[in-house]
């Protein structure tokens, strides 16, 4: 399986979870807010802040075409498109708000949508590149990320393995192997009982990639549920407060959500641990102390004959193991053995 370094991380089969706080567009046009999204997903721990780099006119048509048409939970935007229109994050924005990424100690991605936004991520240097779920069927668009020779986290919400077959082989084309496939359900909240994380398991075998899951459901649970599963990777939506205006917002962890999941997706890395079966340096106490042993029931002279009558199996574990009973019964007392003393090899 692939070794794959984004910054300073590495994604690979024993490397711990790499997790993106995706800010998406809860930045609501506004740098101050924005600037705090980043804040918060330092103070939670996050590895990586992500935004997404995209512009209305190079995404969606301006059509009324009756799919276009939105809800009333939109808030009273008509169409997509200008959905789309109100959430662009101004470009000039990007280079401001990588460099006090970087000053936080936070690697900064954004997700492009079009191939200006990927000539000007790639000025600011961007470690690897998001593809979303919606793009990954766009083959063009990925030959042309894949010539960048990053790293490519890749969204496969809604694929079937043909797709995401079609995807890799237009990356591989290009030379770039650094692919790390995420699981992905395409609703906004994702019911949990479509979420199949099993899935991954199924990605990981076909396609010997690491594998993550971008999550959109309500909550924390599954996404420390997908790590114990073995994502190595784990992208989720955040917010500074799900009442704010705007699409993503509903959906999203606010802060201290967003710092309880990281921390239990840590929390269960560390309980994963080792494949080994056996002792904890923890257990030792408990080891002696609630185990049992062979002890005498009653005094037993030197040179008398030991019956069972004459043992018990009792707590601690510090005499000869249980299984040694049927070995004891039968011999003779080396020397004097009182009431509750343990039975050990040198006394019989």
């Amino acid at each position: 399986m692939e070794t794959i370094r984004i910054a300073n991380k590495t994604i690979d089969e024993n490397s711990p979870c790499f997790i993106i706080a995706e800010a998406g567009s809860n930045h609501d046009r506004d740098l101050g807010q924005a600037k705090k999204l980043i804040d918060v997903a330092v103070e939670a721990g996050a590895d990586a802040v992500k935004f997404q780099t995209f512009t209305a006119d190079k995404i969606a048509a301006n059509t009324s075409h009756p799919i276009m048409q939105l809800g009333e939970e939109y808030e009273g935007v008509p169409t997509l498109y200008e959905l789309y229109k109100g959430l662009e994050l101004p470009r000039e924005w990007q280079q401001e708000l990588k460099a006090y990424a970087d000053e936080k100690g936070i690697i900064f991605l954004s997700t492009p949508f079009d191939y200006d936004a990927v000539e000007e991520l790639e000025a600011l240097d961007m470690p690897a590149y998001k593809i979303a779920s919606f793009e990954m069927v766009d083959i063009p668009f990925l030959r042309y990320i894949a010539k960048k020779n990053k790293p490519i986290i890749l969204s496969t919400g809604m694929a079937n393995l043909g797709e995401i077959e079609e995807a890799l082989n237009a990356i591989y084309e290009q030379g770039n192997h650094q692919v790390v496939l995420l699981h992905c359900g395409i609703s906004y909240p994702m019911p949990v009982e479509e979420v199949n994380l099993a899935a991954m398991d199924t990605m990981k075998s076909a396609f010997r990639l690491p594998v993550g899951y971008s999550d959109h459901t309500l909550g924390i649970a599954v996404p420390i549920a997908a790590v114990a599963r073995g994502a190595k990777v784990i992208e989720k939506h955040f917010t500074l407060d799900r009442n704010l205006k705007g699409p993503d917002h509903k959906f999203a962890l606010e802060p201290d959500e967003l710092k309880a999941m990281i921390k239990g997706i840590r929390d269960v890395e560390k309980a994963i641990g080792s494949s080994i079966k056996g002792l904890a340096d923890t257990e030792r106490l408990h080891h002696q102390r609630g185990r049992r042993s062979i002890f005498a029931k009653v005094d037993i002279p030197k040179g008398t004959v030991i019956t069972e009558e004459m043992l018990a199996i009792l707590r601690p574990g510090v005499g000869l193991m249980p299984k040694y009973f049927d070995l004891v019964v039968g011999r003779e007392a080396r020397k004097d053995i009182r009431e509750n003393e343990p039975l050990t090899w040198d006394k019989i």
